[in-house]
C-alpha cells in the first residue's frame, strides 16, 4: 500500500486487509510523507504484520502526481518480501474473500487482475461491474492501447514483481506491471467483484474517467513506454536464459 494523506479512509481499507491476512503475512505500507493523521492510524494499530516504512524524498524532481504514486508504490515493493504481492490504494475497501480467491487464481496464473465495484465516497455503488464498465480485456495490444487492468485490483508471483523492478517514474506503476506481465507471463481476469473500488474527488488515479488528452499526446505518450516495456522485458528474458 502506498500512503499520502488518507487520513479519512484508511482506517477502512486496513481492516478490510487485515481481517484477511495470516499471522505470516504482513501489510506493507510505504507513506509519502503524509501530514495528516495517516501515519497516528497506522501506528495505533500495533499490529506486527503492518511493515510501515517512510518514504522521504524531494518532491520537487516529480513534477506529475502519478509519478510521485509510482515511486511510492515501487518502495513498498522493494520492502515486500512474500511470495504473493497484492497492490493496495488507501482508500478502497477489501470484500471478504478477495484474498482466498486471488491465490487459488494464482495456481495458474502468475498474475490475476479480479473485477470490483465502483462506489462513491460513501461506499454506496455506482457501478456493479468495473470489468463492464470499462471492457477490460487480456493482451498486450489491447491494453497497450488503453490499460484497463486496476492496480488495486491486481495480485501477483514474486517472480512479476522481480521483471518489474526498478520501475520507471514516468510510467503508472500498474501500466507497467501489467504490460510486463502481458508479455512475459500468464495473466488472468477474474470476474469477481472482491473490492469497493470508492471514486472520491481526491482519488491519485483516474482509471475509471475518459482520458481528457488529444490523440496526437497519447500516441506521443506511449512511445517511450513501449520502447521501455519491450527493452525490460527482452532483458528480463535473456536474464532469464543466462541464469537458466
Amino acid at each position: 500500500m502506498a500512503t499520502y494523506n488518507g487520513q479519512k479512509y484508511i482506517r477502512e481499507q486496513i481492516d478490510s486487509i487485515l481481517s484477511q491476512l495470516g499471522q505470516e503475512d504482513e501489510l506493507v505500507i510505504s507513506d509519502d510523507a503524509s501530514t495528516d493523521s495517516t501515519l497516528e492510524i497506522i501506528g495505533g494499530y500495533g499490529d506486527k504484520r503492518i511493515k510501515l516504512y517512510p518514504f522521504v524524498r524531494n518532491k520537487s524532481a516529480y513534477k506529475k502526481s502519478a509519478q510521485l504514486v509510482t515511486t511510492n508504490f515501487e518502495h513498498a515493493l522493494q520492502h515486500a518480501k512474500g511470495d504473493f504481492i497484492f497492490l493496495s490504494d488507501q482508500d478502497d475497501v477489501w470484500l471478504p474473500g478477495k484474498v482466498e480467491k486471488c491465490l487459488e487464481a494464482l495456481r495458474q496464473a502468475d498474475l490475476v487482475v479480479h473485477d470490483c465495484r465502483v462506489a462513491d465516497a460513501e461506499l454506496d455503488t455506482v457501478c456493479f461491474s468495473y470489468f463492464s464498465l470499462i471492457h477490460v480485456q487480456g493482451g498486450f495490444i489491447h491494453n497497450f492501447i488503453k490499460v484497463k487492468y486496476l492496480g488495486c485490483c491486481m495480485a501477483f508471483r514474486r517472480e512479476v514483481l522481480t521483471a518489474a523492478l526498478p520501475m520507471k517514474p514516468y510510467i503508472a506503476h500498474d501500466t507497467w506491471i501489467c504490460l510486463l506481465a502481458e508479455l512475459l507471463f500468464k495473466t488472468r481476469r477474474l470476474p469477481v467483484q472482491l473490492s469497493l473500488y470508492r471514486r472520491h474527488g481526491d482519488n491519485m488515479s483516474s482509471a475509471s474517467e475518459k482520458s481528457p488528452y488529444p490523440l496526437w499526446y497519447k500516441i506521443y505518450y506511449r512511445i517511450p513506454i513501449f520502447f521501455s516495456v519491450i527493452g525490460r522485458s527482452l532483458f528480463y528474458r535473456l536474464k532469464t536464459v543466462i541464469g537458466a
